[in-house]
């Protein structure tokens, strides 16, 4: 049996509502598959951006911390240099007042003869050359002169050994210096400072720690093994 015209119509129309549908759909699942697609690279993107200005401001902070660091590091050391030299000038004012106290020493003959003295023959016990110069400061030459004659006899007596002292006349010690005597060698090139700078200036560096600890109490950076 022949369709009419009619059936022909309904089915070319029913097929192509079908055709329509399937279309429909398929263009629907394209759309979600490249939405979908679309939001991964999207988030993808974002990551890696993200990521991107993480590391970057990560990076940012460590070198704001060390600059930190580098900055309380070169402040600590500025405060400690600081410190340092306080005490270091501190020490270099001691050791003036102790150079003027030596002077009120100088200014009273009797207790000034007495130290020559014992600053002459400690010159030459520490030296033991047979002909020995004594040399001094100008104003203290009649003083020295005397020191020299008391001091012979003892040294022979101590050192067993025969002696020539002269006081030197043609050389002599600032007249701006504390005190004290040099004890030379006969030919000059062996010397021995007495002089009350040189003793204070060796007193000062032997007791040192005593004198920092007395000032500024223990260091505890330092460690001391006995």
């Amino acid at each position: 049996m022949a369709l009419s015209d009619v059936d022909v119509q309904k089915q070319i129309k029913h097929m192509m509502a079908f055709i329509e549908q399937e279309a429909s759909e398929k263009a629907e699942e394209i759309d979600a598959k490249a939405e979908e697609e679309f939001n991964i690279e999207k988030g993808r993107l974002v990551q890696i951006q993200r990521l991107k200005i993480m590391e970057y401001y990560e990076k940012k902070e460590k070198r704001i911390e060390q600059q930190k660091k580098i900055q309380m590091s070169t402040m600590r050391n500025q405060a400690r240099l600081k410190v340092l030299r306080a005490r270091d000038d501190l020490i270099s004012d001691l050791l003036r007042e102790a150079k003027l106290r030596l002077s009120r020493i100088v200014e009273d003959p009797e207790v000034y003869q007495g130290l020559l003295d014992k600053l002459v023959l400690q010159g030459l016990l520490r030296l033991l050359e047979p002909v020995m110069i004594v040399r001094c400061r100008p104003q203290d030459l009649l003083l020295v002169e005397v020191a020299v004659q008391k001091a012979i006899p003892e040294y022979m007596t101590i050192s067993q050994k025969h002696v020539e002292v002269q006081v030197d006349r043609e050389a002599y010690l600032a007249v701006n210096a504390a005190g004290g005597v040099e004890v030379y060698s006969g030919n000059q090139r062996i010397k021995v400072s007495n002089t009350l700078e040189s003793r204070l200036h060796l007193s000062a560096k032997q007791k040192m720690p005593e004198i920092r600890m007395a000032l500024f109490g223990a260091n505890a950076n330092r460690k001391f093994f006995i």
